[in-house]
Protein backbone atom coordinates (compact mmCIF):
# COMPACT_ATOMS: atom_id res chain seq x y z
CA UNK A 1 0.00 0.00 0.00
CA UNK A 2 1.14 3.83 -0.86
CA UNK A 3 0.83 5.35 2.15
CA UNK A 4 1.90 9.24 1.76
CA UNK A 5 1.52 9.55 5.76
CA UNK A 6 1.48 6.81 8.93
CA UNK A 7 1.38 8.59 12.49
CA UNK A 8 2.25 5.95 14.82
CA UNK A 9 1.15 5.37 18.51
CA UNK A 10 0.68 9.49 19.28
CA UNK A 11 0.43 10.49 21.89
CA UNK A 12 0.10 14.21 23.72
CA UNK A 13 -0.72 15.22 26.80
CA UNK A 14 -1.56 18.93 28.86
CA UNK A 15 -1.92 19.76 32.24
CA UNK A 16 -4.41 17.24 33.48
CA UNK A 17 -5.75 15.87 29.95
CA UNK A 18 -4.41 13.16 27.94
CA UNK A 19 -5.81 14.55 24.91
CA UNK A 20 -4.42 11.96 22.33
CA UNK A 21 -3.60 8.29 23.47
CA UNK A 22 -1.68 5.88 21.43
CA UNK A 23 -3.49 7.24 18.02
CA UNK A 24 -2.53 5.60 14.46
CA UNK A 25 -3.36 7.01 11.10
CA UNK A 26 -2.56 5.82 7.93
CA UNK A 27 -3.13 7.96 4.77
CA UNK A 28 -2.99 6.58 1.32
CA UNK A 29 -1.11 8.92 -1.59
CA UNK A 30 -3.95 10.79 -3.49
CA UNK A 31 -7.19 9.70 -1.02
CA UNK A 32 -9.54 12.46 0.90
CA UNK A 33 -9.47 10.92 4.30
CA UNK A 34 -11.63 12.16 6.82
CA UNK A 35 -11.25 12.51 10.26
CA UNK A 36 -14.66 12.32 12.62
CA UNK A 37 -15.28 12.44 16.21
CA UNK A 38 -17.13 14.59 18.77
CA UNK A 39 -15.71 17.92 19.90
CA UNK A 40 -12.70 17.41 22.15
CA UNK A 41 -11.86 13.67 20.94
CA UNK A 42 -8.47 14.90 19.50
CA UNK A 43 -9.59 15.47 15.88
CA UNK A 44 -7.28 19.05 15.87
CA UNK A 45 -4.98 17.97 18.04
CA UNK A 46 -3.45 14.87 16.32
CA UNK A 47 -3.61 17.51 12.87
CA UNK A 48 -1.36 20.37 15.03
CA UNK A 49 0.91 17.31 15.64
CA UNK A 50 1.38 16.73 12.20
CA UNK A 51 1.55 20.02 10.90
CA UNK A 52 4.01 21.00 13.38
CA UNK A 53 2.14 23.47 15.91
CA UNK A 54 3.16 20.89 18.41
CA UNK A 55 6.45 20.45 17.58
CA UNK A 56 8.86 16.85 17.80
CA UNK A 57 9.42 16.30 21.40
CA UNK A 58 6.29 17.56 22.74
CA UNK A 59 4.06 14.06 22.15
CA UNK A 60 5.17 10.77 22.16
CA UNK A 61 5.21 8.64 18.79
CA UNK A 62 6.63 9.14 15.54
CA UNK A 63 5.46 10.16 12.13
CA UNK A 64 6.38 8.39 9.05
CA UNK A 65 6.01 10.84 5.52
CA UNK A 66 6.73 10.03 2.61
CA UNK A 67 8.59 6.91 3.65
CA UNK A 68 11.11 9.01 6.05
CA UNK A 69 10.21 9.59 9.84
CA UNK A 70 10.17 13.24 10.54
CA UNK A 71 10.83 15.39 13.59
CA UNK A 72 8.97 18.40 12.45
CA UNK A 73 9.89 21.82 14.77
CA UNK A 74 7.63 23.87 13.11
CA UNK A 75 5.04 24.94 11.07
CA UNK A 76 8.10 26.37 8.19
CA UNK A 77 9.29 22.78 8.53
CA UNK A 78 6.28 20.75 7.33
CA UNK A 79 5.25 23.53 5.03
CA UNK A 80 8.97 22.78 3.46
CA UNK A 81 7.43 19.42 2.96
CA UNK A 82 4.56 20.60 1.44
CA UNK A 83 2.35 19.88 4.55
CA UNK A 84 -0.43 22.17 4.70
CA UNK A 85 -2.87 22.85 7.08
CA UNK A 86 -5.87 25.41 6.82
CA UNK A 87 -7.33 26.62 10.34
CA UNK A 88 -11.24 26.68 10.73
CA UNK A 89 -10.44 30.06 11.76
CA UNK A 90 -9.21 31.12 8.21
CA UNK A 91 -5.37 32.77 8.58
CA UNK A 92 -6.01 35.87 6.59
CA UNK A 93 -5.48 39.56 6.66
CA UNK A 94 -8.83 41.16 6.26
CA UNK A 95 -7.25 44.55 5.50
CA UNK A 96 -4.56 43.06 2.71
CA UNK A 97 -5.00 42.22 -1.14
CA UNK A 98 -5.57 38.88 -1.89
CA UNK A 99 -2.12 38.68 -3.50
CA UNK A 100 -0.50 40.08 -0.54
CA UNK A 101 -1.89 37.47 1.73
CA UNK A 102 -1.03 34.47 -0.59
CA UNK A 103 2.40 34.96 -0.96
CA UNK A 104 2.87 36.86 2.68
CA UNK A 105 6.11 35.21 4.32
CA UNK A 106 6.82 33.93 0.63
CA UNK A 107 7.10 37.16 -0.93
CA UNK A 108 7.71 37.10 -5.06
CA UNK A 109 10.79 39.33 -4.07
CA UNK A 110 14.51 40.09 -6.08
CA UNK A 111 17.06 41.72 -3.94
CA UNK A 112 14.56 42.42 -0.85
CA UNK A 113 11.89 44.34 -3.39
CA UNK A 114 8.94 42.74 -3.91
CA UNK A 115 8.23 42.03 -7.77
CA UNK A 116 4.38 43.23 -8.08
CA UNK A 117 3.82 42.25 -11.45
CA UNK A 118 4.77 38.83 -10.69
CA UNK A 119 3.09 38.55 -7.56
CA UNK A 120 0.10 39.19 -9.56
CA UNK A 121 0.67 37.41 -12.25
CA UNK A 122 1.50 34.19 -10.01
CA UNK A 123 -1.83 35.07 -8.03
CA UNK A 124 -3.89 35.36 -11.11
CA UNK A 125 -2.81 31.62 -12.30
CA UNK A 126 -3.38 30.45 -8.25
CA UNK A 127 -7.15 32.14 -8.72
CA UNK A 128 -7.95 30.44 -11.90
CA UNK A 129 -6.83 27.04 -10.16
CA UNK A 130 -9.47 27.38 -7.38
CA UNK A 131 -12.23 28.81 -9.82
CA UNK A 132 -11.69 32.65 -8.47
CA UNK A 133 -11.95 35.46 -11.21
CA UNK A 134 -11.35 38.13 -8.66
CA UNK A 135 -8.34 40.55 -9.06
CA UNK A 136 -5.50 39.94 -7.09
CA UNK A 137 -5.44 43.80 -5.82
CA UNK A 138 -8.90 43.24 -4.37
CA UNK A 139 -9.39 43.17 -0.58
CA UNK A 140 -9.92 40.30 1.29
CA UNK A 141 -12.50 41.50 3.71
CA UNK A 142 -14.54 42.52 0.32
CA UNK A 143 -14.60 38.72 -0.29
CA UNK A 144 -17.19 36.70 1.17
CA UNK A 145 -16.66 33.22 3.76
CA UNK A 146 -16.73 31.33 0.78
CA UNK A 147 -14.33 32.99 -1.70
CA UNK A 148 -11.86 33.65 1.26
CA UNK A 149 -11.65 29.68 1.74
CA UNK A 150 -10.78 29.30 -1.57
CA UNK A 151 -7.90 31.95 -1.49
CA UNK A 152 -6.74 30.04 1.60
CA UNK A 153 -5.95 27.49 -0.37
CA UNK A 154 -4.65 28.80 -3.43
CA UNK A 155 -1.87 29.87 -0.96
CA UNK A 156 -2.11 26.44 0.14
CA UNK A 157 -1.12 26.08 -3.73
CA UNK A 158 1.06 28.67 -3.73
CA UNK A 159 3.79 26.53 -1.23
CA UNK A 160 3.48 23.27 -3.62
CA UNK A 161 0.87 21.37 -1.31
CA UNK A 162 1.44 17.96 -1.02
CA UNK A 163 -1.23 16.93 1.40
CA UNK A 164 -3.72 19.45 2.51
CA UNK A 165 -5.44 19.65 5.71
CA UNK A 166 -8.78 21.03 6.10
CA UNK A 167 -10.08 21.86 9.67
CA UNK A 168 -14.08 22.31 9.20
CA UNK A 169 -13.72 23.95 6.03
CA UNK A 170 -17.35 24.36 5.31
CA UNK A 171 -18.50 25.00 8.70
CA UNK A 172 -19.66 28.66 7.83
CA UNK A 173 -19.97 28.32 4.10
CA UNK A 174 -23.76 28.19 2.62
CA UNK A 175 -24.68 25.05 0.58
CA UNK A 176 -23.37 26.50 -2.33
CA UNK A 177 -20.15 27.66 -1.31
CA UNK A 178 -19.92 24.26 0.63
CA UNK A 179 -20.63 22.42 -2.63
CA UNK A 180 -17.91 24.01 -4.49
CA UNK A 181 -15.28 23.83 -2.10
CA UNK A 182 -16.52 19.71 -2.06
CA UNK A 183 -15.74 19.54 -6.01
CA UNK A 184 -12.65 21.45 -5.72
CA UNK A 185 -11.38 19.09 -3.44
CA UNK A 186 -12.46 16.28 -5.94
CA UNK A 187 -10.15 17.69 -8.66
CA UNK A 188 -7.34 17.89 -6.62
CA UNK A 189 -7.54 14.21 -5.95
CA UNK A 190 -7.55 13.65 -9.51
CA UNK A 191 -4.65 15.88 -9.35
CA UNK A 192 -2.53 13.81 -6.69
CA UNK A 193 -3.03 16.03 -3.90
CA UNK A 194 -4.02 14.20 -1.09
CA UNK A 195 -6.28 15.71 1.84
CA UNK A 196 -7.24 15.39 5.63
CA UNK A 197 -10.07 16.79 6.15
CA UNK A 198 -12.02 17.44 9.36
CA UNK A 199 -15.73 17.33 9.41
CA UNK A 200 -18.95 17.22 11.60
CA UNK A 201 -21.04 17.18 8.22
CA UNK A 202 -21.35 13.43 7.69
CA UNK A 203 -23.53 13.42 4.43
CA UNK A 204 -20.50 16.01 3.01
CA UNK A 205 -18.03 13.08 4.13
CA UNK A 206 -20.26 10.23 2.93
CA UNK A 207 -19.97 12.18 -0.49
CA UNK A 208 -16.29 12.79 -1.04
CA UNK A 209 -14.20 10.92 1.59
CA UNK A 210 -12.62 7.37 0.26
CA UNK A 211 -11.34 6.55 4.23
CA UNK A 212 -12.90 7.45 6.89
CA UNK A 213 -11.27 7.45 10.61
CA UNK A 214 -13.16 7.70 13.65
CA UNK A 215 -11.40 8.80 16.83
CA UNK A 216 -12.84 8.88 20.20
CA UNK A 217 -11.59 10.32 23.78
CA UNK A 218 -8.48 11.07 21.92
CA UNK A 219 -8.03 7.18 20.73
CA UNK A 220 -8.53 5.35 17.45
CA UNK A 221 -11.64 3.66 17.06
CA UNK A 222 -12.14 2.80 13.50
CA UNK A 223 -11.11 3.25 9.89
CA UNK A 224 -13.50 2.58 7.24
CA UNK A 225 -12.58 2.41 3.57
CA UNK A 226 -15.50 3.70 1.69
CA UNK A 227 -15.05 1.88 -1.48
CA UNK A 228 -16.78 -0.72 -0.51
CA UNK A 229 -19.46 1.49 -0.47
CA UNK A 230 -21.18 0.12 3.09
CA UNK A 231 -20.43 2.96 5.61
CA UNK A 232 -23.13 4.81 6.96
CA UNK A 233 -24.01 7.59 8.59
CA UNK A 234 -25.56 5.34 11.40
CA UNK A 235 -22.04 3.12 11.65
CA UNK A 236 -20.02 6.66 11.68
CA UNK A 237 -21.93 7.82 14.58
CA UNK A 238 -21.83 4.88 16.54
CA UNK A 239 -18.11 4.95 16.40
CA UNK A 240 -18.08 8.75 17.25
CA UNK A 241 -20.28 8.81 20.39
CA UNK A 242 -19.44 4.85 21.37
CA UNK A 243 -23.57 4.17 21.47
CA UNK A 244 -26.37 4.54 18.64
CA UNK A 245 -28.36 7.76 18.40
CA UNK A 246 -31.32 6.35 16.77
CA UNK A 247 -32.79 9.93 17.14
CA UNK A 248 -31.18 12.39 16.19
CA UNK A 249 -33.59 15.26 18.10
CA UNK A 250 -34.92 13.96 21.77
CA UNK A 251 -38.68 13.46 22.42
CA UNK A 252 -40.80 15.95 23.41
CA UNK A 253 -44.06 17.06 24.21
CA UNK A 254 -44.62 20.44 23.60
CA UNK A 255 -47.30 22.63 26.58
CA UNK A 256 -47.49 25.74 25.02
CA UNK A 257 -48.42 28.95 26.32
CA UNK A 258 -49.61 32.66 25.98
CA UNK A 259 -47.60 35.06 23.66
CA UNK A 260 -44.74 35.79 25.92
CA UNK A 261 -43.29 38.63 23.12
CA UNK A 262 -43.96 40.37 20.44
CA UNK A 263 -42.36 42.14 17.46
CA UNK A 264 -44.19 45.00 16.01
CA UNK A 265 -42.74 46.81 12.21
CA UNK A 266 -39.27 46.29 13.11
CA UNK A 267 -37.02 47.95 10.78
CA UNK A 268 -33.14 48.09 10.84
CA UNK A 269 -31.26 49.78 8.61
CA UNK A 270 -27.40 49.13 7.21
CA UNK A 271 -24.96 50.39 9.71
CA UNK A 272 -22.71 51.58 7.06
CA UNK A 273 -25.14 52.12 4.05
CA UNK A 274 -28.25 53.92 5.35
CA UNK A 275 -30.15 53.34 2.29
CA UNK A 276 -30.32 49.56 2.38
CA UNK A 277 -32.51 47.35 5.11
CA UNK A 278 -31.46 44.73 6.84
CA UNK A 279 -34.87 43.82 8.52
CA UNK A 280 -38.24 45.61 6.75
CA UNK A 281 -40.97 46.12 8.68
CA UNK A 282 -41.06 42.39 10.22
CA UNK A 283 -43.65 41.16 12.67
CA UNK A 284 -43.31 38.12 14.76
CA UNK A 285 -44.64 36.92 18.07
CA UNK A 286 -43.18 33.77 20.68
CA UNK A 287 -44.96 31.93 23.25
CA UNK A 288 -44.50 30.25 26.59
CA UNK A 289 -42.70 26.69 26.07
CA UNK A 290 -42.87 27.36 22.21
CA UNK A 291 -39.17 26.74 20.38
CA UNK A 292 -39.82 29.30 17.40
CA UNK A 293 -37.36 28.49 14.53
CA UNK A 294 -36.21 31.15 11.65
CA UNK A 295 -35.24 29.42 8.29
CA UNK A 296 -33.15 31.59 5.32
CA UNK A 297 -30.64 31.67 3.70
CA UNK A 298 -27.05 32.92 4.67
CA UNK A 299 -27.88 37.03 3.62
CA UNK A 300 -31.57 36.55 4.54
CA UNK A 301 -31.44 39.52 7.50
CA UNK A 302 -31.86 36.74 10.07
CA UNK A 303 -28.86 37.22 12.47
CA UNK A 304 -29.46 41.35 11.84
CA UNK A 305 -33.34 40.58 13.35
CA UNK A 306 -31.49 39.17 16.72
CA UNK A 307 -28.87 41.25 17.45
CA UNK A 308 -31.00 44.51 16.72
CA UNK A 309 -33.20 43.11 19.01
CA UNK A 310 -30.93 42.33 21.54
CA UNK A 311 -30.00 45.99 22.35
CA UNK A 312 -29.61 47.26 19.26
CA UNK A 313 -26.09 45.63 19.06
CA UNK A 314 -26.83 46.01 15.11
CA UNK A 315 -28.08 48.18 12.39
CA UNK A 316 -29.22 51.75 12.37
CA UNK A 317 -32.91 53.94 12.62
CA UNK A 318 -34.24 50.96 14.12
CA UNK A 319 -37.85 51.65 14.43
CA UNK A 320 -40.55 49.40 15.86
CA UNK A 321 -41.93 48.15 18.83
CA UNK A 322 -40.71 44.93 20.89
CA UNK A 323 -43.92 43.78 23.73
CA UNK A 324 -43.19 41.34 26.46
CA UNK A 325 -45.85 39.77 28.55
CA UNK A 326 -47.89 42.42 27.42
CA UNK A 327 -46.00 45.09 28.42
CA UNK A 328 -43.86 47.71 25.56
CA UNK A 329 -40.27 46.76 26.54
CA UNK A 330 -37.30 48.59 26.09
CA UNK A 331 -34.55 47.19 24.27
CA UNK A 332 -32.44 50.06 23.20
CA UNK A 333 -29.22 49.06 25.05
CA UNK A 334 -27.51 45.11 25.77
CA UNK A 335 -28.05 45.51 29.78
CA UNK A 336 -32.22 46.77 29.07
CA UNK A 337 -32.62 43.74 26.36
CA UNK A 338 -31.67 41.37 29.31
CA UNK A 339 -33.59 43.25 31.97
CA UNK A 340 -36.21 43.03 29.86
CA UNK A 341 -36.37 39.12 29.96
CA UNK A 342 -33.90 38.46 26.83
CA UNK A 343 -31.02 36.96 25.86
CA UNK A 344 -28.49 36.20 22.37
CA UNK A 345 -26.48 33.51 22.03
CA UNK A 346 -24.16 34.17 19.16
CA UNK A 347 -23.71 32.13 15.96
CA UNK A 348 -20.12 33.55 16.48
CA UNK A 349 -19.13 31.97 19.98
CA UNK A 350 -15.26 32.72 19.94
CA UNK A 351 -15.41 36.39 19.20
CA UNK A 352 -18.71 37.70 21.04
CA UNK A 353 -19.68 34.73 23.42
CA UNK A 354 -16.39 34.02 25.49
CA UNK A 355 -13.56 35.45 26.83
CA UNK A 356 -11.42 33.13 25.50
CA UNK A 357 -8.39 34.04 28.15
CA UNK A 358 -10.38 33.40 30.82
CA UNK A 359 -11.60 30.58 33.10
CA UNK A 360 -15.08 28.60 33.42
CA UNK A 361 -15.00 30.00 36.37
CA UNK A 362 -14.90 33.72 35.02
CA UNK A 363 -17.24 33.39 31.64
CA UNK A 364 -20.07 32.03 33.16
CA UNK A 365 -21.68 34.70 35.73
CA UNK A 366 -21.03 37.58 32.91
CA UNK A 367 -24.11 38.25 31.72
CA UNK A 368 -25.20 38.44 35.54
CA UNK A 369 -22.51 39.69 37.86
CA UNK A 370 -24.75 40.68 40.38
CA UNK A 371 -25.53 37.47 41.13
CA UNK A 372 -22.40 36.46 42.26
CA UNK A 373 -21.26 39.87 43.65
CA UNK A 374 -21.70 41.60 47.47
CA UNK A 375 -21.60 44.94 47.59
CA UNK A 376 -20.89 45.74 44.11
CA UNK A 377 -17.73 43.45 44.33
CA UNK A 378 -17.23 39.87 43.17
CA UNK A 379 -17.26 37.06 45.69
CA UNK A 380 -15.01 34.64 43.98
CA UNK A 381 -16.27 31.65 46.11
CA UNK A 382 -19.67 32.37 44.88
CA UNK A 383 -18.45 32.62 41.49
CA UNK A 384 -16.68 29.30 41.67
CA UNK A 385 -20.14 27.47 42.96
CA UNK A 386 -22.03 28.80 40.26
CA UNK A 387 -19.65 28.09 37.54
CA UNK A 388 -18.99 24.26 38.74
CA UNK A 389 -23.45 24.08 39.48
CA UNK A 390 -23.40 25.21 35.50
CA UNK A 391 -20.39 22.68 34.55
CA UNK A 392 -22.27 20.14 36.14
CA UNK A 393 -25.95 20.77 35.18
CA UNK A 394 -24.86 21.35 30.99
CA UNK A 395 -22.25 18.27 31.43
CA UNK A 396 -19.38 20.60 30.34
CA UNK A 397 -16.47 18.44 30.05
CA UNK A 398 -13.28 20.09 31.49
CA UNK A 399 -10.39 19.53 33.98
CA UNK A 400 -12.12 21.84 36.62
CA UNK A 401 -13.76 25.26 36.03
CA UNK A 402 -10.84 26.83 36.17
CA UNK A 403 -10.33 25.46 32.59
CA UNK A 404 -9.66 28.41 30.24
CA UNK A 405 -12.50 28.69 27.72
CA UNK A 406 -9.80 28.90 24.71
CA UNK A 407 -8.81 25.05 25.78
CA UNK A 408 -12.17 23.45 25.71
CA UNK A 409 -13.72 21.85 22.32
CA UNK A 410 -16.36 23.77 20.71
CA UNK A 411 -19.00 21.95 21.69
CA UNK A 412 -18.29 22.65 25.35
CA UNK A 413 -17.36 25.84 24.72
CA UNK A 414 -21.05 26.78 23.37
CA UNK A 415 -22.17 24.90 26.59
CA UNK A 416 -20.27 27.89 28.40
CA UNK A 417 -21.99 30.49 26.28
CA UNK A 418 -25.55 29.10 27.25
CA UNK A 419 -23.99 28.71 31.08
CA UNK A 420 -23.48 32.61 30.79
CA UNK A 421 -27.20 33.43 29.31
CA UNK A 422 -29.14 30.85 31.54
CA UNK A 423 -27.57 32.28 34.89
CA UNK A 424 -29.01 35.33 33.44
CA UNK A 425 -32.64 33.95 33.87
CA UNK A 426 -33.87 35.28 30.52
CA UNK A 427 -37.91 34.35 29.52
CA UNK A 428 -36.84 34.57 25.79
CA UNK A 429 -33.67 33.28 24.53
CA UNK A 430 -32.18 33.39 21.08
CA UNK A 431 -30.08 31.23 19.90
CA UNK A 432 -27.98 31.68 16.64
CA UNK A 433 -26.78 28.65 14.99
CA UNK A 434 -26.62 26.71 17.90
CA UNK A 435 -24.57 23.52 17.07
CA UNK A 436 -22.17 25.40 14.10
CA UNK A 437 -19.35 23.49 14.47
CA UNK A 438 -20.21 20.71 16.71
CA UNK A 439 -20.47 17.12 16.58
CA UNK A 440 -23.70 15.05 16.50
CA UNK A 441 -22.84 13.50 20.17
CA UNK A 442 -23.03 17.36 21.40
CA UNK A 443 -25.86 18.82 19.35
CA UNK A 444 -27.80 16.19 21.14
CA UNK A 445 -27.19 17.49 24.18
CA UNK A 446 -27.74 21.23 22.84
CA UNK A 447 -31.22 19.61 22.05
CA UNK A 448 -31.62 17.90 24.54
CA UNK A 449 -30.75 21.76 26.78
CA UNK A 450 -33.57 23.28 24.66
CA UNK A 451 -36.31 20.87 25.08
CA UNK A 452 -35.70 21.56 28.65
CA UNK A 453 -35.99 24.82 28.48
CA UNK A 454 -39.20 25.17 26.54
CA UNK A 455 -40.33 22.69 29.12
CA UNK A 456 -39.38 25.03 32.02
CA UNK A 457 -41.76 27.57 30.63
CA UNK A 458 -39.12 29.27 28.59
CA UNK A 459 -39.77 30.33 24.99
CA UNK A 460 -36.77 29.91 22.91
CA UNK A 461 -35.98 31.55 19.27
CA UNK A 462 -33.45 29.06 16.81
CA UNK A 463 -31.94 30.65 13.99
CA UNK A 464 -29.92 28.06 11.90
CA UNK A 465 -29.05 27.30 8.17
CA UNK A 466 -30.08 23.45 9.26
CA UNK A 467 -33.15 23.05 7.67
CA UNK A 468 -33.52 19.07 9.07
CA UNK A 469 -32.69 20.74 12.73
CA UNK A 470 -35.45 23.56 12.68
CA UNK A 471 -37.88 20.81 11.38
CA UNK A 472 -36.39 18.45 14.18
CA UNK A 473 -36.68 20.55 17.40
CA UNK A 474 -39.23 23.73 16.44
CA UNK A 475 -42.35 23.70 16.86
CA UNK A 476 -43.73 26.76 14.74
CA UNK A 477 -41.35 27.78 11.81
CA UNK A 478 -40.85 31.30 9.96
CA UNK A 479 -39.15 31.64 6.80
CA UNK A 480 -36.48 34.92 6.55
CA UNK A 481 -35.84 36.27 2.77
CA UNK A 482 -34.14 39.49 1.93
CA UNK A 483 -34.64 41.53 5.56
CA UNK A 484 -38.35 40.22 5.19
CA UNK A 485 -40.93 37.29 6.85
CA UNK A 486 -42.12 35.61 4.10
CA UNK A 487 -43.74 32.78 5.53
CA UNK A 488 -44.82 30.82 8.66
CA UNK A 489 -46.87 27.48 9.29
CA UNK A 490 -46.26 24.74 12.09
CA UNK A 491 -43.56 22.74 11.85
CA UNK A 492 -45.72 19.16 11.92
CA UNK A 493 -46.63 20.68 8.08
CA UNK A 494 -43.27 22.09 7.41
CA UNK A 495 -40.63 19.97 4.69
CA UNK A 496 -37.65 21.17 3.90
CA UNK A 497 -39.29 21.74 0.09
CA UNK A 498 -42.18 24.38 1.50
CA UNK A 499 -39.72 26.34 3.39
CA UNK A 500 -37.22 26.64 0.09
CA UNK A 501 -40.17 27.31 -1.97
CA UNK A 502 -41.25 30.22 0.38
CA UNK A 503 -37.61 31.93 0.03
CA UNK A 504 -38.07 30.77 -3.76
CA UNK A 505 -41.59 32.47 -4.95
CA UNK A 506 -40.37 35.66 -2.89
CA UNK A 507 -37.91 36.32 -5.02
CA UNK A 508 -34.33 34.97 -3.54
Amino acid sequence: MDYILEMRGITKEFPGVKALDNVNLQVRRGEIHALCGENGAGKSTLMKVLSGIYPHGSYDGEIIYEGETKAYRGIADTERDGIIIIHQELALVPLLSIAENIFLGNECAKNGVIDWRETNRRTAELLKLVGLRENPETRVDDLGLGKQQLVEIAKALSKKVKLLILDEPTSSLNEADSEALLSLLMEFRKQGITAIMISHKLNEIAKIADTITVLRDGATVSTKDCSTGQVGEDDIIRDMVGRSLHDRYPPREPRIGNTVMEVKNWTVHHPFHNEWLSVDNVNFNVRKGEVLGIAGLMGSGRTELAMSLFGRSYGRHITGEVIVNGKLADVSTIPRAINAGLAYVTEDRKTYGLVLDQTIRRNVPLANLEGVADHMVVDERREGEVASEYRAKMNIKCSSVEQEAVNLSGGNQQKVVLSKWLFADPDILILDEPTRGIDVGAKYEIYTIIRDLAAAGRSVIVISSEMPELLGITDRIYVMNEGRFVGELPTADATQEKIMSMIIKSGG
